[in-house]
């Protein structure tokens, strides 16, 4: 697929089909995900992949009672540990941290899109439920819960801002660009 159909195209699936997704597939998604910026190239996010039926319920309880994501044949939970960041850029390790995760997620739902699969990016959930769920160690932050499988649905593509209302040229509230 051209990479500015699966832009285009990319959107959050909540329903899927019972179709068998292979693993490999899953380890192409977050290989995509390796392939994303990270602070001095520090690895500081994993994914957990679950398929275990009755962990996917947990999981989805733990996701404030967002039970469809159980019909989704993975679920994979994005984790960060901040403290691998932190070690070279101190504080402001956490905040690169999240970052770094956040970009990783991004290629792997555009990765999800081109292989013809259907993701969410769910960001409510309780944390620490979460963490005993997937037995996260000590210091970890969860960062996303993506669920994985064959869409049941075609989202319409959602309104989107006018890009005239979102930018602003070398200073916040300036809307013109001024000849240099």
């Amino acid at each position: 697929m051209e990479f500015n159909d699966v832009v285009k195209n990319r959107r959050s699936i909540r329903a899927f089909d019972n179709r068998r997704v292979s693993i490999n597939t899953i380890f192409k998604i977050i290989e995509d995900g390796l392939l994303a910026p990270r602070s001095g190239n520090v690895q500081d996010w994993y994914v957990v992949i679950v398929q275990n039926k009755a962990v996917k319920f947990s999981i989805a309880e733990a996701c404030i009672g967002q039970y469809w994501i159980t019909q989704a044949p993975f679920i994979l939970v994005v984790c960060s540990k901040p403290s691998k960041t932190k070690i070279s850029y101190g504080k402001r390790g956490e905040f690169y941290a999240i970052q770094n995760g956040s970009a990783a997620i991004e290629n792997m739902l555009l990765s999800i899109e081109n292989e013809g699969l259907g993701s969410c990016w769910i960001g409510a959930f309780e944390e620490e439920a979460l963490k005993r769920i997937i037995r996260a160690p000590e210091g970890t932050k969860i960062l996303a819960v993506l669920p994985v499988g064959y869409p049941l649905e075609n989202p319409p593509m959602p309104k989107r801002p006018d890009l005239r209302n979102i930018i602003y040229f070398e200073k916040y509230g300036e809307k013109e660009l001024k000849k240099v």
